[in-house]
């Protein structure tokens, strides 16, 4: 993937056993169905197709070792709905398998649109197409035997945590679970993480203000909260917009802790200001001479054509890179300005340290 960001390198002495072991990560934000994206998929056979959607995409999606998204709806059956109470099509799910996702965090305030089925029904279609989720669970024993989810790749033992503020005042049905932003259980989840021998901690917190492009004062605080636990890594969610990025000093070696405030949508029908451009971001950590590290940082914009501005009357999401050649000149125009103002935000603001 070719990110127009810089790179940021932070150099570690040189291990006597060569280059450490490297895993990629990239994260991006809310997988959103609205009702306008179902009825753009729908086919004359009653089937759905989301091809189109990922089709620009799917290559950056599989390039990483490790793709993950923000599932920011339910796979509770028909009738399939947009907001407020989604149920997209089980179709979906596969779109996301076949573009490349290997991993999906469940916990959100949508994660109970459809109550008990709903969240049940969800976790057994991705398990059925070997989607690991993180943050809902059937019940206590299945939270148990699934959480942390501990991700291995080329030697390197990632753990991920996944939480929410809420869920739009819906009650979890026990003995069901949604994981929560309560400080206890967050201490004892990385206390777990560190006793699996996690060679790296990485937090994915539905938390903020909806459309707000700037975070608030208890997501700051909850983010350095976090770090002093042992969490390495920050990725939020929830405004629907793109938030500023902040890169922490470790405190012990030539490293940083990555702090994603909001990823903001990476496929939506959302058409406010703000809300039609998302993060995709690329964590390279790299293990070596016994010690983690945050190799490099990358991030590359993405905005989501909707059918109201598509010739083909679907939708699709565009890299800030790429210009189809089958773009209408009014969603380019679209992409554009939108791309551009979401940049100015990033450089302004993005990776203090």
């Amino acid at each position: 993937m070719k990110y127009l960001s810089a790179i940021l390198l932070l150099l570690l002495p040189v291990c006597i056993y060569g280059q450490g072991q490297q895993v990629s990560l990239l994260f991006v934000g809310d997988l959103m169905q609205h009702q306008a994206q179902i009825d753009a998929a729908h086919r004359a056979d009653g089937t759905y197709d989301y091809s189109h959607c990922f089709s620009l995409v799917k290559d950056d999606i599989g390039r990483a070792d490790i793709a993950i998204g923000n599932l920011e709806v339910t796979l509770g059956g028909k009738p399939y709905r947009g907001y407020p109470q989604f149920s997209a099509p089980d179709e979906y799910l596969e779109a996301l398998k076949d573009a490349g996702f290997d991993i999906l965090a469940t916990a959100n305030n949508h994660s109970l649109d459809r109550h008990k089925r709903g969240l049940e029904r969800t976790l057994t279609l991705a398990d059925s197409l070997g989607i690991p989720t993180v943050g809902t669970y059937r019940d206590a024993a299945d939270r148990a035997a699934r959480y942390p989810l501990i991700v291995e790749k080329n030697g390197v033992r990632i753990a991920l945590l996944c939480a929410t503020y809420g869920t739009n005042g819906i009650a979890t049905t026990p003995p069901n679970i949604v994981n929560s932003l309560d400080r206890n259980e967050l201490a004892a989840d990385i206390h777990t993480a560190r006793s699996m021998k996690a060679d790296a901690i990485i937090a994915i917190v539905h938390w903020g203000n909806e459309y707000h492009r700037h975070p608030d004062t208890l997501q700051r605080d909850l983010a350095r909260w976090l770090i002093d636990q042992g969490v390495d890594h920050v990725i939020g969610s929830h405004p629907h917009v793109v938030q500023p990025i902040e890169l922490i000093p470790h405190t012990d070696y030539a490293t940083r802790h990555a702090v994603i405030y909001s990823l903001g949508n990476y496929v939506s029908n959302m058409s406010i200001p703000h809300s039609t451009v998302g993060l995709a971001v690329e964590l390279t950590i790299e293990k070596m001479c016994h010690a983690t590290r945050l190799k490099s940082f990358n991030y590359r914009l993405v905005w989501t054509e909707r059918a109201a501005l598509s010739r083909k009357g679907d939708f699709r999401i565009v890299p800030e890179d790429t210009v189809p050649e089958d773009i209408a000149p009014e969603a380019r125009q679209h992409m554009q300005q939108a791309i551009k103002v979401e940049r100015e935000l990033l450089d302004a603001a993005s990776c203090k340290k």
